[in-house]
């Protein structure tokens, strides 16, 4: 998260559903007794030398920065000279009641069990071009699935693979439902679209919607602001951040993650030390993946490698063509403005996390997208229902940019896993489906 201002005029609503999704103010579920919310005073650079600290912002409002913390936190704000205010069950302007909170506890986003049932609907109701395939068992022992949506190609011929993925951290739900909306349209689309159509037959698109299932349930029903997997880390704290646990630079500095259990960024003990990154990495090394997409919230940005390091990527240049080209299709739906560049000059440095991992171990390009607060009102991770829709279908043209980006850039001896360099051929124009055109530029991944 880079952009977590929310205006003084829209905030109180905002930090009343701050308040509602944390459980302040009434029955509390915090995730245990060593992470609270807090508050600074606002400062020239005080963002920065925060999120360089690693802290969690959640809003600034009315000269106070709000954040998580735990006790270990705590005492380094205190070891730097940095005053803090208690802030559990005292946000402000608790007497507002916001338009569009969730209905229920998750309302239309996803639950485990719900987004299960409809992925294997899908399945059912498409079989010649959708299969759900079980990756394995996640730490609590849901199940991880990905879905293949491709159509069988002449004589078993291989495809590019193309790999979207959401939901590493559990409290980002629309990031739930923009992979998993993808795949629905591909499949209602087949048949009516012949450009998605050509698509569906030219690639396999693969959709990893919930990457953190334990999470992702622990959010919706006891502490909405969750953030790791639920790992016992044996001192009375709980989790991973698994976007923290991949193996690429793992652990190369305390500035890209933590070794702290009680710390938002926890790498854990080991690279690759939970289920959920071993099955994805698994996932990845058995197929021949050409480009990927990592979905988060929130900061409205395109981000690639690298994370660990502020020094630029050998493909950097590359990388940041396309990533300006999903984002100028992004912008002309509805027009967002998402920024791009590399994660650790954008945002901040990371280490262990998917897009480094992939991009370093085969030279893919891979992204991070961090979407949008669905309002200014509701902003950061509480994300209206009524908005899934308009936040899924300005990231529709550029996840089929890439798509297309994938086949035009892979010979087939590439797709059978032969040769990864895929050099992009010659620019040509081209239309997505519903009319919207671009071209693919002539320099690409080298």
């Amino acid at each position: 998260m880079k952009k977590f201002r929310i205006s003084a005029r829209l905030a109180p609503i905002a930090l009343l559903a701050l308040a509602v999704g944390l459980g302040l103010g009434g029955p509390s579920h915090g995730p245990d007794f060593h992470t609270r919310v807090l508050s600074v005073l606002s400062a020239p650079g005080r963002v920065v030398e925060l999120r360089r600290r690693g802290f969690d912002l959640l809003a600034e409002w009315e000269g106070k920065i709000y954040l998580l913390a735990s006790d270990a936190e705590t005492s380094a704000l205190q070891a730097a000279g940095i005053a803090w205010a208690p802030e559990d069950g005292r946000l402000p302007a608790a007497r507002f009641r916001p338009e569009g909170m969730q209905t229920g506890l998750n309302g239309a986003y996803h639950s485990y069990k719900e987004l299960e049932k409809d992925i294997f609907g899908l399945q059912k109701q498409y079989p010649e071009l959708a299969r759900v395939f079980d990756m394995g068992l996640s730490l609590e022992k849901r199940h991880i699935y990905a879905l293949e949506i491709s159509a069988q190609s002449a004589g078993g011929q291989a495809k590019p693979e193309v790999l979207f993925l959401g939901c590493h951290h559990a409290r980002e739900w629309i990031s739930v439902e923009v992979p998993f909306q993808l795949g629905k349209y591909l499949l209602e689309n087949y048949a009516l679209d012949p450009d998605v159509r050509r698509l569906v037959d030219g690639a396999a698109i693969w959709i990893i919607p919930l990457v953190n299932p334990d999470g992702l349930e622990y959010s919706i029903q006891s502490y909405r602001y969750w953030r790791k997997n639920r790992r016992d880390n044996g001192d009375g704290s709980f989790g991973i951040d698994i976007n923290r646990n991949y193996g690429y630079q793992w652990g190369v500095d305390n500035t890209g993650s933590s070794p702290d259990p009680n710390s938002e960024v926890y790498r854990g003990p080991a690279a690759f030390s939970e289920p959920e990154t071993r099955l994805v990495r698994d996932f990845f090394l058995s197929r021949s993946i050409r480009a990927l997409i990592s979905y988060h919230s929130f900061a409205q940005s395109i981000l690639f490698p690298w994370g660990y390091t502020t020094q630029p990527a050998e493909k950097d240049g590359e990388m940041a063509v396309i990533a300006a080209r999903m984002a100028a299709l992004i912008q002309a739906v509805n027009g967002r403005t998402y920024i791009h560049g590399e994660s650790s000059r954008d945002i901040y440095v990371t280490n262990g996390d998917l897009a480094d991992w992939a991009y370093g171990n085969t030279g893919i390009p891979a992204y991070t997208i961090e979407l949008p607060p669905l309002d200014e009102i509701h902003g950061g991770f509480f994300n209206a229902e009524a908005d899934i829709a308009s936040i899924f279908g300005e990231n529709l043209p550029a996840m089929l940019y890439l798509i297309d980006w994938s086949i035009q850039n892979t010979q087939p001896e590439a797709a059978a896993g032969k040769d990864r360099s895929g050099r992009e051929k010659s620019g040509r124009p081209g239309r997505l489906p519903g009319g919207v055109r671009w071209t693919i530029p002539g320099e690409g991944i080298q």
